[in-house]
C-alpha cells in the first residue's frame, strides 16, 4: 500500500512538472517567429502557378503566425525542383524558417533512386496543398497529331518539352509509351513551365503536359485558345474536365486499348503528383509545435476572404489537402508493392 502511494505521488509530481513545461514550450515556439523571416523556396521559375501560390502565401501567411514574421519567396529552379528540395533538406536549418514548394512530381526522382536526389521526402514535415492538380497534354494545332492514336501510329515521335525527369511532362509521356506504345521525344532541362511554353511558340517543341489549372488559368493559353493555336490530347483526371471536354481521360484511353491492371497501377503511382497538388513542406527536424503553427496558418490563409478572392481572380482553384493527408499519401507511395516500384523504375530509368 505504501509503495502504491509513493508511486502515485511520483506520477502526480511528473504530471505537474510536464503540465508546466508544455505551455512553456508552446509559448516559446509561439514567440519564436517574432522579428524573424520565413523563406519560401519555390522549385520553379517566376510566373508559373507554383510561383503564384508561393507568393500568395508569402503575402498572407505571416498574418496567422504568432509574432507576424516577414515572409519572402525565393525561386530556386532546376532539375525538376530537385535542386530546391536538396537545399531545404540539407542546407536549411530545422528551425521552421525555411519551407519548400517543389514540383508535385519530385517524389518520382526519389522513387526511382536517381543519384542527384539527396533527400528523403518521408522525413519532411508536410504543411499542406491548396489544390488537387490533374494534368493535360496539349499539342500545337499545326502538328500532325490529333489524338493518342495518331502518336501511336506516327513514324516520327512528337518532340515534347519538360523541366526534368520528375516533371509531369516526362512522366505522362513515359506512361503512354510503356502502356500504349506511343513514342515521344522528350526534350528536358527547361528551367520552368513558362520557358517550355515559349519553346512551343517558337516550334522548338510541339507539346507539353502540365496542370489543368495552369492551362486554363493564365497566358499564353487564353490567347492560344482564342486563336486555335493548341489542341488538347489527353487529361489525367478521373472524369473529363468541362474546360476540355474533347480530350479523353487517360483511364478512358486505357479502357479503349484494354491496358492490363498492372499498367494502370503503375500509372496511379506515377501520377500521384496530381493528388499532392502544389505542396509546401518544412525541413526535417523542425520542432513539432512550429510545424503545427505553420500548418494552422497555412489553412487559415486558404480560408481568408481576401486571399480566396485574390486566388479566384487569378483563377487559382482551392481544394485544400492537409499536411497530415500529404504525409500519408507520401508514405503510401513509397510503401507500394516491390513489383510496382520495380516497374516504375524501369519506365523512368532515363
Amino acid at each position: 500500500m505504501k509503495r502504491s502511494r509513493l508511486l502515485l505521488t511520483f506520477l502526480l509530481s511528473l504530471l505537474i512538472i510536464f503540465s508546466g513545461i508544455v505551455p512553456q514550450v508552446r509559448a516559446q515556439d509561439e514567440s519564436f517567429y517574432k522579428g524573424k523571416t520565413i523563406t519560401i523556396v519555390i522549385g520553379s521559375t517566376a510566373g508559373g502557378f507554383y510561383d503564384r501560390w508561393g507568393r500568395l502565401f508569402a503575402r498572407y501567411m505571416g498574418k496567422y503566425i504568432p509574432g507576424n514574421p516577414e515572409i519572402i519567396a525565393q525561386n530556386m529552379a532546376g532539375a525538376g525542383s530537385v535542386i530546391a528540395t536538396n537545399h531545404v533538406y540539407n542546407v536549411a536549418k530545422p528551425d521552421g524558417l525555411t519551407v519548400a514548394m517543389p514540383l508535385n512530381s519530385v517524389y518520382v526522382d526519389q522513387l526511382v533512386g536517381r543519384g542527384q536526389v539527396k533527400f528523403d521526402l518521408r522525413k519532411f514535415h508536410w504543411i499542406g496543398s491548396p489544390s488537387i492538380e490533374p494534368s493535360i497534354m496539349y499539342m500545337r494545332s499545326d502538328a500532325p497529331y490529333k489524338s493518342i492514336e495518331d502518336i501511336i501510329k506516327a513514324k516520327e515521335a512528337p518532340k515534347c518539352g519538360g523541366t526534368g525527369t520528375s516533371s509531369v511532362d516526362f512522366i505522362l509521356s513515359s506512361i503512354l509509351e510503356e502502356t500504349l506504345g506511343a513514342k515521344f521525344n522528350s526534350v528536358l532541362g527547361y528551367p520552368g513551365g513558362s520557358e517550355i511554353d515559349l519553346a512551343v511558340q517558337k516550334n522548338e517543341v510541339v507539346c507539353r503536359s502540365h496542370s489543368m489549372s495552369a492551362h486554363f488559368g493564365r497566358e499564353p493559353f487564353d490567347t492560344w485558345h482564342k486563336e486555335g493555336f493548341d489542341r488538347h490530347i489527353i487529361q489525367t483526371g478521373r472524369k473529363r474536365d468541362g474546360r476540355a471536354p474533347e480530350a479523353p481521360t487517360l483511364w478512358e484511353v486505357f479502357e479503349r486499348h484494354k491496358v492490363p491492371e498492372a499498367g494502370r497501377r503503375i500509372a496511379r503511382i506515377l501520377l500521384a503528383a496530381g493528388e499532392l497538388g502544389r505542396p509546401m513542406m518544412v525541413t526535417p527536424g523542425t520542432p513539432p509545435a512550429r510545424v503545427k503553427i505553420l500548418r494552422e496558418a497555412y489553412m487559415k490563409v486558404l480560408n481568408d476572404p481576401k486571399a480566396r478572392d485574390e486566388a479566384k481572380r487569378s483563377r487559382m482553384d482551392i481544394e485544400p489537402t492537409s499536411g497530415e493527408e500529404l504525409e500519408k499519401l507520401v508514405k503510401d507511395i513509397f510503401d507500394a508493392p516491390p513489383d510496382v516500384i520495380a516497374r516504375a523504375k524501369k519506365i523512368l530509368a532515363n
